[in-house]
């Protein structure tokens, strides 16, 4: 017999993979009971319905799985040169699923949070967690970068750009365009830092 806790893990990866890849409202509930191998009984057990489902996948596997993508790069040393290499990365290593896809988060934020308050209230808790490891990182090394700096306003600007971009390509299908708005969103952040 399996694990409760391993069941709700399960349901909650192979649901984020299904809202990953169909969105929220075209994801079928039993579709992930048969990848799960699971009853609806035992989704039920863990998940009151649907949307309960949906936040914990927002909680539990978007959230952390956005944060860590991005944290190696505002984590170092330099973040600035660490974002730099982060976009530049991003745009080299996107694959064909991802331009078709998009990203997962942004996706179910256009999707969902201006039909669903609880929806909106984890999109927003995600970009403001995301939004204070980008602006404290880049306070660390503010006796490098110019006087003028708002840093919660750069980072929401940063992000902005990026789902931006993840957004163009998918709407376009066209790769090259999200590498050519991250070169120019590099170029900006180097502008960040003093002139010498």
């Amino acid at each position: 017999m399996r694990d409760p806790e391993q069941t709700r893990q399960l349901i909650l990866e192979v649901s984020g993979e299904e809202i990953r890849k169909n969105g929220f409202q075209a994801t079928s509930l039993s579709t992930i009971l048969s990848h799960c191998h699971i009853s609806k009984g035992a989704l039920y057990h863990h998940f009151a319905n649907k949307h309960e489902l949906g936040y914990a996948v927002i909680e539990e596997i978007f959230t952390p799985m956005f944060l860590a993508s991005w944290e190696p790069a505002v984590t170092q040393a330099d973040p600035i040169q660490g974002l730099c290499n982060f976009f530049h990365d991003s745009a080299n290593d996107m694959s064909c699923e991802d331009v078709v896809c998009g990203c997962p988060l942004n996706n179910l934020c256009l999707e969902m949070a201006s039909v669903d308050e609880g929806f909106r209230l984890r999109t927003l808790m995600m970009q403001q967690k995301l939004n204070t490891l980008i602006s404290e990182n880049l306070r660390r090394i503010s006796d490098q970068l110019r006087n003028d700096i708002d840093f919660s306003q750069v980072a929401y600007f940063i992000v902005s750009v990026f789902n931006g971009s993840t957004s163009l390509s998918k709407g376009t299908q066209e790769k090259a365009l999200f590498q050519t708005v991250m070169a120019e969103l590099c170029n900006y952040i180097q502008s960040l830092r003093r002139s010498h």
